[in-house]
């Protein structure tokens, strides 16, 4: 395998795209070695599930599209962003008991951390931001053998 892979796809800021921006990471992720029935490409579905919502749900009409980004370097790291055109970096919302929404950033990031990755925002040169998830790569090389201390 390359020592780095990228894949990304722009999609609409419609809620048709967040199952198309899942379809799309579960397509790539295969071609990278992942299976689509490893418990990881689970988790990596719903973390973009959460993220591809939030870039539709609460860029308040000013992202008319939002991009899916997938970057893997040397089969060890796997980092999956999300980019919209909105400034605003998301922010955890006090958590009220009639409340149905505003944990998704917490999900992600207890998802992230369950797997051994991290979360993190960094802004763009057009204005808006990218959040970030990163994962350790846990699909076997082909031609190598599986490392256990991984």
């Amino acid at each position: 395998m390359a020592d780095h892979q990228e894949a990304s796809v722009t999609l609409p800021s419609d809620p048709a795209s967040v199952s198309a921006a899942r379809k799309y990471v579960s397509r790539v992720l295969m071609e990278w070695g992942l299976p689509a029935e490893a418990e990881v490409a689970d988790t990596v579905r719903l973390i973009v599930s959460e993220l591809a919502t939030n870039a539709v749900q609460h860029t308040l009409g000013q992202s008319p599209t939002f991009t899916v980004g997938l970057e893997l370097d040397r089969d060890e790291q796997l980092r999956i962003g999300v980019t919209d055109s909105h400034p605003r970096y998301p922010k955890r919302l006090p958590a009220a008991v009639q409340q149905d929404n505003g944990r998704g950033m917490v999900i992600i990031r207890w998802l992230a951390a369950e797997c051994g990755g991290r979360l993190s925002v960094s802004p763009t040169e057009e204005g808006g931001k990218t959040v970030w998830i990163a994962l350790p790569w846990t699909a076997p090389v082909e031609g190598r053998p599986r490392d256990p201390a991984r």
